[in-house]
């Protein structure tokens, strides 16, 4: 017994009535089909989306009040993401056996691993939850609709005299139509038991041709109101808008406008039929746009493809500052190809193999040429390494005609030595430049004897220092420090057993610096030498450098929340850290920009 099924009365009365419900319900599968394929075309064209926006929408999934029903999305997304994940991760894997490690030693967690699985987790939890609801919700819709079949059975057994069978009718098929979902192993018995009891309700009416022709009239208007809202999809611009809307008139003709007068049951049909044809004609427009817009993008896809191949094959000797912007661009390239939609599916893993061979070449020669300058890094190592033993050997030397002009040219020397292996920079720097200045500190000293009054200038640093003292943290005395810090960088040496009064002043300078909550390197001073100066650039470098990181890490953990503000109470504090640093940040900046100028 199907949905369509009429009284034994009324298919006699039309033979034909048989293949017309056939060709209604393959119809109607004809439309649902093309929703299906829709849904496919769609679904296809989230295979490019960017791993990011992944993550996004489905940490906004789970933000929904009923995310457990949107199960099919999130498991697109899940997958997504996972591949997204497993290819990069592969990419790692693959420099890192290119640079001659062993494969079973490679070992690397993905920066998007750890959300990735947290947002599973809690997916799982909250559609775990979703499908015990929807197992009551199901129950309570079976009790409902088993009310429905009794009432509908009530109807044409034991109806009282006067009741009116029509409104009776029209209130039960409302109410089964507005009725829940129930369990797929309950819906056939259920479903098929309400149209028995629905076709023996029609056999009844035979008995009253007045409610019966109430009852055709009544679904005839229904027919033809869904008739005139299916001529006006045929001018709709949105085809798949159309062809979702006209499955769902094929679903109320199918339970709504059912029986109608025989007279009217052929040509209402073949009218809804053939408006439906001209809809579905329109299938081939959805395709054709699609497949251009593909097309489009294989075209643009291909292009960044042929650009990365092209980086990755320069026409002449690549160096440092080559490879560093290539590496830019390669990162923009990579962020469009994902950006850019899909392309025909027979060649999209053509296409997405071809993207990520061309990554794998790029990755490779770039690491080629730096396992190369590692190469170079090492005899500069070398050579500067050779410079720093020759000061050692010469920096208490006290031949000055010979040793200045020797200390002058080593110092020429480094700078035209190219790069040494990072670990080593700050090292061998060090080491260099403490010899240097052992070296010229001694020259100056001995060359400055005879006029230097070392008493006199203890007693002027033993003043500043006590002036030091008395400072507090009231207003100005930042820009007294500062004077403080200038008059005694223009003191020269003091008496050898007098020096620890320069281990005095730099504690008490820390002291009062921490009062008023300003770094030393912050100091605007003056009376600095040569040495001093870049002594201090160097480190403020150090300090910006670590500060950039911090403020880094402390935006990408707000990145964590849902719409993070400064109105959330949790986040305010760090809020404030991160606009703290970012003023301290600019201080140092505009300090080494005053060093480096010479101001």
């Amino acid at each position: 017994m199907t949905e369509n099924n009429l009284s034994e009365n009324e298919e006699k009365k039309n033979p034909n009535e048989v293949s017309q419900e056939t060709s209604e319900n393959n119809e109607s599968h004809d439309a649902s089909s093309h929703e299906e394929d829709g849904e496919h075309l769609e679904e296809h064209e989230d295979v490019d989306i960017s791993l990011a926006d992944a993550l996004k929408e489905m940490e906004k999934i789970i933000n929904t009040p009923n995310a457990g029903e949107n199960f099919k999305r999130f498991s697109q997304l899940k997958e997504i993401a996972s591949h997204y994940i497993h290819d990069e991760v592969e990419d790692k894997k693959h420099e890192y056996t290119e640079a001659g490690n062993a494969p079973e030693n490679f070992s690397y967690e993905h920066p998007s691993q750890a959300r990735f699985s947290a947002l599973v987790n809690i997916f799982k939890e909250k559609h775990d939850d979703f499908q015990k609801g929807q197992e009551e919700e199901q129950k309570k819709n079976l009790e409902h609709r088993q009310n429905i079949i009794e009432r509908l059975k009530n109807l044409y057994t034991n109806s009282e005299p006067g009741i009116n069978l029509f409104k009776s009718i029209r209130e039960i098929k409302e109410e089964w139509s507005k009725a829940g979902q129930v369990a797929k192993s309950e819906f056939k018995i259920l479903n098929n038991n309400y149209f028995h009891h629905l076709n023996q309700f029609y056999q009844m009416l035979d008995l009253n041709k007045e409610f019966l022709e109430q009852e055709y009239n009544h679904n005839l208007e229904k027919r033809q109101h869904i008739i005139a809202r299916a001529k006006e999809l045929e001018n709709e611009p949105v085809i798949q808008k159309a062809l979702n809307e006209l499955q769902y008139l094929h679903k109320l003709w199918k339970e709504e406008a059912e029986p109608v007068a025989e007279e009217f049951r052929e040509k209402t049909w073949e009218e809804f039929k053939e408006i439906s044809n001209k809809i579905h004609e329109r299938k081939s427009e959805l395709s054709a746009v699609i497949e251009k817009e593909q097309n489009v993008n294989l075209e643009k896809k291909n292009e960044i493809i042929a650009e990365i191949k092209k980086l990755s094959e320069p026409a002449e000797t690549p160096n440092h500052n080559y490879w560093q912007n290539a590496i830019r661009r390669v990162e923009d390239l990579r962020a469009d190809f994902l950006k850019t939609g899909s392309v025909p599916r027979k060649l999209s893993n053509q296409n997405w193999n071809d993207f990520k061979t061309t990554l794998r070449a790029f990755n490779t020669t770039k690491n080629n040429y730096y396992k190369s300058l590692k190469g170079s890094q090492q005899a500069n190592l070398e050579e500067k390494l050779k410079l720093i033993q020759t000061a050692k050997d010469n920096m208490n030397s006290e031949e000055w005609d010979i040793a200045v002009p020797l200390f002058k040219k080593l110092q020429e020397d480094w700078k035209k030595i190219g790069h040494v292996p990072k670990s080593m920079t700050n090292k061998i720097w060090d080491e260099f430049r403490d010899a240097c200045n052992a070296f010229f500190n001694n020259y100056r000293e001995k060359s400055n004897t005879s006029t230097d009054n070392w008493k006199e200038n203890y007693k002027n640093k033993k003043a500043l220092l006590d002036e030091l003292k008395t400072v507090s943290n009231e207003e100005g005395s930042i820009e007294k420090i500062e004077q403080i810090k200038t008059s005694w960088n223009n003191i020269g040496k003091v008496p050898r057993d007098k020096i620890s009064i320069n281990t005095e002043f730099n504690k008490t300078l820390r002291e009062k610096l921490k009062i008023n909550k300003i770094n030393e390197l912050e100091l605007k001073e003056e009376g600095l030498s040569e040495n001093q100066l870049t002594d201090k650039a160097r480190k403020i470098k150090n300090q910006i450098s670590d500060l950039e990181a911090e403020i880094v890490k402390l935006e990408n953990n707000l990145s964590f929340f849902n719409k993070p503000s400064r109105e959330n109470p949790l986040l305010k504090d760090t809020y404030n850290t991160i606009d703290e640093k970012k003023a301290h940040l600019e201080t140092l900046k505009q300090n080494l920009h005053n060093i480096i100028a010479g101001e």
